[in-house]
Order: structure tokens, then C-alpha cells, then sequence
């Protein structure tokens, strides 16, 4: 019996012991630790996002619509709207404090207000379907219309084929000078006079899906164009063909539509209003669909419209275009109308859907381009997204057919993705959260979920050596701490980005304040937060700052803009 309360007097003091450690141990924790790690930011998405735009009877967008006045069907199963936002264009820039006077020797300044640029217009020229005709016309008219932006606007010039760009500027002329060097860069131009004559649409009609009917009639044709005594062999010169035409056309089709993500990718970078304009013929994407739900995701994730214009102004149909000779077969002719038809409207469908699964406009069929530009390099005023997270969602790759519908409609319309690619894998919450700080970061839009406030300063050392001070200060009332171990936890992720005066990202930087505070620290503290300083080496000039702050345990973030001319 002594033994055993020897044992639990020994088992109690160990336990005692163990606590007094642990007590120890946990007192000498600091109450906070600034960590810097680098600015790095990674792709994850867990929701599905549908940007919709609401257009009435007259073509303009509708505002003051709200979540509950939407439906959403993922193949056809209603889906509850887990994320509702309206994004507004014209977000504008709030400026900086006026400069305070200083005596020699200078400390540093307040920041000056600069005038910053708030939206990226990327003209995007279709080089290797348009002929010189078409290139020329939405060329000049891209010209004219670049005469009308704004001091605030940047543009930038890329070509489908690459050959041709210039980076975002504000620099007419040198715009005007890059247009000029546009040139079709045809690799699969087609030769009307070429036996058998056919389209890419045509190719993989014959080449891929088999089509009977057109089969027969561009033998019928090549049995007259190369004087054949019969059909023998015939068949033979048809697949080949078709074989060549399919493998160039696709060739160009993956090309333009790389060229598209990565001027996607570029404008993730651009601190506003992100459009693009495809000035294209339109072209034809077999066997590509994913290609193209994954460049309207990066489009939607990124936040950038891209609208289009169909180059071939007002076109003809094929039934009565009697510019392009044919064989004398008449029944031949009216079997390849058909199909030339049917690939008109393929070539332009993509130009549709680009434009609907990412919010923008596509204008065909009009030779006003002039009126065309104007009304694509306008953002729509209301962008609705939406977000749902799929229920039992199978991580296959599979499309998923989308609708999105008004429950009382009253005369107006909705425009949306016609749906989605199934991922192979969901992201994790760290990468989540790093997505959402990276899209704050390259937007314009001011968030205040936390209490935060963003002050710049300067400093000149020489006359071409500059640094700029930015300055976070967060506010500890409001934030949601964890109790654990006596102390009140969370961490804030504090990310600071400097662009130039063009919109160009030139340097960052991303601190982690942990926070494990004390019932007295979080008291005293409560009225006077905690600042954080960045600072960054830069040359004299204008430059816009962007901050952005999360914090891990409400996942709330805010996010402010700063401007600074550093003379």
C-alpha cells in the first residue's frame, strides 16, 4: 500500500513537473515572429467560378441583381451558390497623401500621388488565319481605336504566330509602328485551285469522322480535276489530303491557342481591368476542348475578358460566293457548299465561346469596325460570378455541361460558360490561400474585411537611387484569435507589390507575422496594433503600390492601393 501511493506521489510530481515545463516552456515563446519569405504565387482552385453578365432588352449590362436571383445547373442538377460577388469596371485608384515639406537634409518623404494606369487592353491579331485583306482592316481600324484611349490605359500588341508584339505601353507611337509590321503568317493558306480543294473543317470531316457524303463528292471532284478515266485510286489521293490539310490546320489551331493562355498569363500580372481583344477569322478547334476550357478557367481565375472580333467583317455564304472556282459538277458543288458552310460557322463558334465563358462581347458579321472595338474595349459595367463547389464531384477529367438561368428573367438575358473540365485532383487549403492572395494581389479592387492601413515614404540617396517604405499597420480589434496553450493565435500573411507606370510587376515581397499573444499583450496591443515595414530599391519615377494582408484563422483579407512619383 506505501509502495503504491510512493508510486502515484512519484507519478503526481512527475505530472507536476511536466506542466511547470511545459508552463516554462510556453512563457518563453515570443509573442511575435516576422518571417519574410518570397512573393511566389501558385494556381489552385477548388470552386468552380461562372462569370455572368445580364444584358437588357437595349444590350447593356444589368446591375443590382443578387444571389438568390440566379440558378445554376451543373448537367442539369441545381448547385447551391456558394460564392456571390459583382465586379464592377472603373475601379478607381485612391490616391496618396499630399507631400510634406522637408528641410535638408531630406528624410523620408510622404509618397506623392501618381497617376497610374487602371486598365490593359492586349490587342491580339490572328496571323496565321487571316489574310492580308482581313489583317489589314481590323488593323486599321485597331489603330484608329488606339488613338482613343485614356492617359490611364496601356496597350500592348501580340500576334497568334508570335512574330509580331510589344510589350504594354503607353507609347502611340510606337504602337502605330508595330501595327504596321503585321503580316499574315498563313503556313495552311489555302489554294482554291488545289485537287481535291478542301477546308481544315472539311479534313477532319473526311479524316477523322468518316463523312460519307462529303467522301464521295471530293473523289467525284478529283476524279474530274486530275482527268482520271475512273474513281480507282481516287480514294487514296482524297485521304491523303485530307490528311496533310487536318495535321497543318491543327498544327496552327495549338499554336494560336498557346499564344492565347500565355497572353492570359502575362495579364495575371497587370495591377486593373484586364481585356483582350482577338482581332481573328475565326479557326477551327477539333479535339481541343479541354485546350479551351483550361484557357477560360486561367481567363476567369485571372480575372481577364477576352472579347473578339470577327475579321471577316460582313462575309458571304458560301452558297453564292462566285469568286472561288470549282469543278463542273454541280452536284458536287452544292455537297461542298454545305460543308463550307458548316465550317463557317465552326471557325466563328470559337470566337463565341471565348468571348461567353469569360465574360466578353464578340462582334461578327459587321464591317463597322470601328463601332466593334469601341464596344469590346469596354469591360460590361456588372460581371456577376459565381462560385459553387461540386457535390460528389468524380476526379476524372470529365466535362460538365453548365446553365445558368434568372428565376424571373423580365425581359432580361444571361450570358455564361457552357461549362467546365472535372479536375484529376483538388488543391489543398495552403495553396488556396495562396491563389487568393496572389489574385488580390494583381487586382485593383480595395477589400476591407481587416482593419488595415497603408502609408508610403521615400527616400532618395543619390539622384538615380530611390527606396520606398511601405508601411502596414493592422489593427487588433477585429481580428479572430485561437486560444491554444494560453496564448491568442494568428498569423498574417502581409504581401506588398511594387508596379511601374505602365502596370508592370517589378518587385515584392511577402512577410509572415505570427502572433502568440498574451491575454495582457492583446489587451495593451488592442489599442495600438502592429506595424510592418517593407521597403524596396527602385529608381526615381512613378510607381503604384499595392498591399494586400490575410490572416489564417478568420481567412479574411483585405487589400489597399498606395501611388508615389518619386522625382
Amino acid at each position: 500500500m506505501r509502495s503504491r501511493i510512493l508510486y502515484l506521489a512519484l507519478g503526481l510530481s512527475g505530472f507536476v513537473l511536466a506542466q511547470t515545463d511545459t508552463q516554462q516552456a510556453n512563457a518563453n515563446v515570443p509573442e511575435t515572429v516576422t518571417r519574410e519569405q518570397p512573393a511566389t504565387f501558385r494556381t489552385g482552385v477548388n470552386l468552380v467560378m461562372v462569370p455572368v453578365v445580364v444584358r437588357n432588352k437595349q444590350g447593356r449590362a444589368a446591375g443590382g441583381l443578387q444571389q438568390e436571383d440566379f440558378q445554376l445547373f451543373d448537367r442539369g442538377k441545381p448547385q447551391v451558390i456558394t460564392r456571390f460577388s459583382v465586379e464592377k469596371s472603373g475601379v478607381v485608384v485612391k490616391a496618396g497623401k499630399a507631400p510634406m515639406q522637408k528641410s535638408e537634409p531630406k528624410p523620408p518623404e510622404e509618397a506623392v500621388p501618381a497617376v497610374m494606369p487602371d486598365r490593359f487592353v492586349a490587342y491580339l491579331f490572328d496571323d496565321l488565319h487571316a489574310t492580308f485583306a482581313d489583317l489589314a482592316r481590323v488593323r486599321d481600324a485597331a489603330g484608329r481605336h488606339m488613338d482613343t484611349l485614356s492617359p490611364t490605359d496601356r496597350a500592348a500588341i501580340y500576334t497568334t504566330s508570335g512574330q509580331t508584339q510589344l510589350e504594354f505601353t503607353d507609347d502611340r507611337a510606337a504602337l502605330h509602328e508595330t501595327l504596321m509590321r503585321l503580316t499574315p503568317r498563313l503556313m495552311n493558306q489555302r489554294n482554291y485551285h488545289d485537287c481535291p480543294d478542301m477546308s481544315f473543317y472539311m479534313a477532319d470531316m473526311v479524316y477523322n469522322k468518316h463523312d460519307p457524303m462529303l467522301m464521295q463528292a471530293l473523289i467525284a471532284e478529283t476524279v474530274v480535276c486530275m482527268n482520271l478515266p475512273n474513281a480507282s485510286g481516287a480514294d487514296g489521293m482524297v485521304q491523303a489530303a485530307a490528311s496533310r490539310v487536318f495535321n497543318i490546320g491543327q498544327h496552327d489551331t495549338r499554336v494560336g491557342l498557346s499564344v492565347l493562355r500565355d497572353v492570359i498569363r502575362r495579364m495575371s500580372g497587370m495591377p486593373g481591368q484586364r481585356t483582350i481583344i482577338l482581332a481573328s477569322p475565326g479557326f477551327y478547334a477539333p479535339e481541343l476542348e479541354q485546350e479551351k476550357t483550361e484557357i477560360m478557367e486561367r481567363a476567369i481565375r485571372y480575372s481577364v475578358v477576352v472579347n473578339s472580333i470577327d475579321a471577316r467583317g460582313l462575309y458571304t455564304d458560301p452558297m453564292y460566293d462566285a469568286s472561288r472556282p470549282g469543278p463542273v459538277l454541280t452536284s458536287v458543288m452544292n455537297t461542298k457548299n454545305m460543308y463550307e458552310r458548316q465550317g463557317t460557322m465552326a471557325d466563328a463558334d470559337i470566337l463565341a465561346e471565348l468571348a461567353a465563358g469569360t465574360g466578353g462581347t464578340f462582334i461578327e458579321n459587321t464591317n463597322d469596325l470601328d463601332d466593334g472595338y469601341k464596344r469590346v474595349a469596354t469591360a460590361p459595367e456588372y460581371v456577376y460570378l459565381l462560385g459553387f463547389s461540386p457535390q460528389n464531384l468524380k476526379l476524372d477529367g470529365s466535362f460538365h455541361a453548365l446553365k445558368v438561368s434568372l428565376k424571373d428573367p423580365g425581359g432580361l438575358t444571361s450570358q455564361a460558360r457552357r461549362g467546365y473540365y472535372a479536375p484529376r485532383h483538388l488543391s489543398d487549403a495552403a495553396e488556396t490561400a495562396k491563389e487568393e492572395i496572389r489574385e488580390a494581389v494583381f487586382s485593383r479592387e480595395e477589400l476591407h474585411e481587416l482593419p488595415i492601413d497603408l502609408h508610403t515614404q521615400f527616400f532618395k540617396s543619390t539622384d538615380v537611387n530611390a527606396r520606398i517604405t511601405v508601411l502596414a499597420h493592422v489593427d487588433l480589434k477585429h481580428l479572430h484569435f485561437r486560444k491554444a496553450d494560453g496564448r491568442n493565435r494568428n498569423e498574417l500573411t502581409i504581401t506588398a507589390a511594387v508596379f511601374d507606370h505602365n502596370g508592370n510587376y517589378i518587385t515584392g515581397n511577402q512577410k509572415l507575422l505570427e502572433m502568440r499573444l498574451k491575454d495582457e499583450t492583446l489587451d495593451l496591443r488592442g489599442d495600438t496594433g502592429f506595424t510592418v515595414r517593407s521597403t524596396f530599391d527602385v529608381k526615381p519615377g512613378a510607381y503604384m503600390i499595392r498591399l494586400v494582408v490575410r490572416d489564417s484563422e478568420g481567412q479574411q483579407m483585405s487589400a489597399a492601393n498606395g501611388s508615389i512619383d518619386i522625382p
